[in-house]
């Protein structure tokens, strides 16, 4: 669990409030300003980190390439006058150390923002957007089964109120023009505006759901008593990994099935969510594994947390 950031149970329940107050923000802004500025600006940004994401997620697939041993390391500090609180502790440490693939994926990650950014193709925000995807749950942790189920159910009225209950939600993604979602033709004909109609998956439809699957691979690991870091390919049991994963993707079909039947925009949590907590619960409880699970955590500051608990 290096360099992976670990969620508690009291971030788990701000989430929902902080995303709702997010979400409003930028109906507020499209509302009230300019909608092709502020398309310009939040573009430009997801476009920019986008490509620090592409970057790290190709970086690997090269590596499997016979690439040529090149390296380039740089130890940078820069100094700034400003208060630690600001812009952070003085000097900054931009050191970098680059190897050819890591060249290689930053050089195809600039060409893909460099084109999305300027031509906005859907083949092109999908790859920002999967690799946004990748990265995301490659590098958090919900920290404990009861966490996610915090997180989920918290996020499972967000979705259902700010869809069904209001426009903000629709509103914001169909207005925004960045790659924070991804987009599907629904036929290879363009429109009479020459566009062709695109269906759209919001990340964290993605992202949240992805976040548990990844944990239970983790806890099927742990159950199997395997060292911490594994090799995701081995061959133990995944009882609970492919029980969540088919229950997402039934969740997600569904979703797309009731979106086609009333023709009308749908929270895709409501879905996911009782898929995911039913289907993990329904395996745990078939496997007599219900406590087991709810005690399992991963990562110092969920462990850290418990033991506060408990003195």
């Amino acid at each position: 669990m290096e360099n992976v950031e670990v969620m508690t149970m009291a971030d788990a329940a701000k989430f929902p409030f902080v995303g709702s107050a997010s979400l409003f923000s930028l109906y507020c802004l499209f509302k009230y300003f300019d909608k092709d500025t502020i398309n310009f600006i939040i573009g430009f940004y997801f476009t920019a980190v986008g490509c620090i994401a592409v970057a790290a997620t190709t970086a690997p697939v090269f590596a499997a390439a016979p690439l040529p041993s090149f390296r380039i390391k740089r130890k940078i500090l820069v100094k700034h006058p400003l208060p630690a609180f600001l812009l952070g502790p003085s000097p900054w440490d931009l050191s970098f150390d680059f190897k050819a693939e890591d060249i290689l994926g930053v050089v195809f990650a600039c060409t893909v923002g460099y084109y999305y950014f300027f031509t906005k193709k859907w083949i092109l925000n999908n790859i920002l957007g999967i690799s946004f995807c990748i990265q995301g749950i490659e590098r958090f942790s919900l920290g404990s089964f009861k966490v996610a189920a915090i997180l989920l159910v918290g996020l499972f009225f967000y979705d259902i109120f700010w869809v069904f209950g209001t426009d903000v939600m629709v509103t914001v993604a169909k207005n925004l023009d960045g790659p924070i979602k991804l987009l599907f033709p629904r036929s290879l004909t363009p429109n009479d505006a020459g566009k062709l109609n695109l269906s759209l998956l919001g990340l964290g439809d993605i992202v949240i759901p992805g976040f548990v699957i990844g944990m239970l691979l983790r806890f099927d690991a742990d159950n199997a008593r395997l060292p911490v870091k594994f090799n995701l390919f081995a061959s133990f049991p995944k009882p609970y990994f492919h029980t969540c994963l088919a229950a997402y993707m039934v969740g997600l079909a569904t979703t797309l099935l009731v979106m086609i039947q009333f023709n009308a925009a749908q929270p895709a949590l409501l879905y996911l969510v009782p898929a995911c907590l039913g289907s993990t619960m329904a395996c745990a409880w078939w496997r007599g594994e219900v406590k087991l699970l709810l005690d399992y955590t991963e990562g110092e500051e969920v462990v850290e947390e418990e033991s506060k608990k408990t003195q």
